[in-house]
């Protein structure tokens, strides 16, 4: 079992950033690809960037690239998502997942762990 806690939203302006954080425990030795999805109220969840293991291989949805950035630090257990040049299309609660597959997916349905959620919004 793994649990995950995100940390870090809250409230920007357009054009703004925002660093969030993941950190896991419990059977983290299990942990190899993570990521980080987002859901908008009335809307599905979906994918915003994953990365596998160490970290060699990352991968994000074409609204966030150029602009967000997904890292992670395995000896800390922590995943982070740095969020630059934020726009109001990006408010969402934004979570973090974890896998025991080695290759990063942008499917939730490939995600058995996941966090609480955190709450980002950006309005002027």
């Amino acid at each position: 079992q793994v649990q995950l806690v995100e940390s870090g939203g809250g409230w920007v302006q357009p054009g703004g950033s925002l660093r969030l954080s993941c950190t896991a425990s419990g059977r983290t030795s299990s942990i190899n690809a993570m990521g980080w999805f987002r859901q908008a109220p009335g809307k599905e969840r979906q994918y915003v960037a994953a990365l596998n293991r160490d970290g060699r291989f990352t991968y994000y949805t074409d609204s966030v690239r150029g602009r967000f950035t997904i890292s992670r630090d395995n000896t800390n257990n922590t995943l982070d998502l740095q969020m630059n040049s934020l726009k109001p299309e990006d408010t969402a609660v934004y979570y973090c997942a974890s896998s025991s597959k080695l290759r990063a997916s942008t499917l939730v349905e490939d995600y058995p762990s996941w966090g609480q959620g955190t709450q980002v919004t950006v309005s002027s």
